[in-house]
């Protein structure tokens, strides 16, 4: 497992979930941490407890969508702290309604959190990482970024290009002959408030996870320089599932509840 100690980590979404639980695992381990949330009261939180316990931590209020706003605060970054060793980009949005219900605006934000979001926050941080031959990319995805759910058009697809990106970033990085590593993580649907409604058909197999084992189990895959962390196990049936006809690959996906899950949803916004 490779030593963080010193290391500069720059978490996206930092805020709240599990990006503060990551923020406070990793600043255990010694990295000096880098918050960027778009909430200025949940990033002052994290801060404040960050820092009374005795740990390094800087926050920046940012819209990960705002391409204008992420350069300049990655430079802002570093002349404040220095270079960025480890880049979590995290920070993400849900709707949770069908595609006629969508706002065309709401489909817009997904796209620019939650996919374009990777694209501007990599280019910030990646020129030095490639220059110093050392450097981490994480892409937190999701396991709606491997089977596409009802309910969550905008969001599975822009999860979907979140895994393409990765993909894609990881094969131009070992091509180029950089030792700069990436991860993507493609979780189920986590106990984080983000989701508040969802439910499980099939909780033994697709549980609704908690934050903190998610949250040490992705710091774990970054140390040990995982390419990949899928969670729970049973979600990696699906490739295999995918050679199914399409009938019969959806009724399975329908079978297990993945289709009915966000039926109840209500998430942040609409909780009371």
């Amino acid at each position: 497992m490779k030593d963080v100690s010193g290391k500069v980590a720059l978490i996206t979404g930092g805020g709240c979930g599990i990006g503060r639980l990551m923020a406070l695992k990793l600043a255990k381990r010694g990295a000096r941490i880098v918050l960027w949330d778009i909430n200025q009261t949940n990033l002052d939180t994290v801060l404040a407890e960050l820092r009374g316990a005795g740990h390094e931590a800087h926050g920046y209020n940012v819209d990960v969508g705002d391409r204008a706003r992420v350069y300049a605060a990655g430079n802002q970054v570093r002349a404040d702290v220095g270079d960025v060793d480890l880049l979590i980009n995290n920070a993400g949005i849900v709707s949770g309604k069908p595609l006629l219900d969508l706002p065309d605006e709401r489909i817009e934000a997904t796209f620019r959190v939650n996919t374009l979001a990777l694209f501007w926050c990599t280019k910030a941080f990646l020129g030095p990482m490639v220059q110093r031959n050392a450097g981490h990319v994480v892409t937190i995805a999701s396991a709606a970024g491997l089977v596409g759910t009802a309910n969550m058009t905008d969001y599975s697809a822009s999860k979907f290009a979140a895994v393409g990106f990765n993909e894609s970033l990881r094969n131009e990085l070992k091509k180029m002959g950089t030792a700069v590593k990436t991860t993507v993580v493609c979780p189920y649907y986590i106990d984080t408030g983000m989701f508040d409604g969802v439910k499980t058909k099939v909780p033994a197999i697709l549980p609704i996870m908690k934050e903190d084992d998610v949250a040490e189990r992705i710091v774990n895959a970054i140390l040990k320089d995982k390419p990949k962390l899928i969670l729970p196990p049973f979600i990696n049936v699906v490739p295999v599932a995918r050679m199914l006809p399409v009938s019969l690959f959806d009724a399975t996906n329908t079978f297990l509840g993945v289709n009915s899950c966000m039926d109840d949803f209500v998430g942040r916004e609409g909780r009371k």
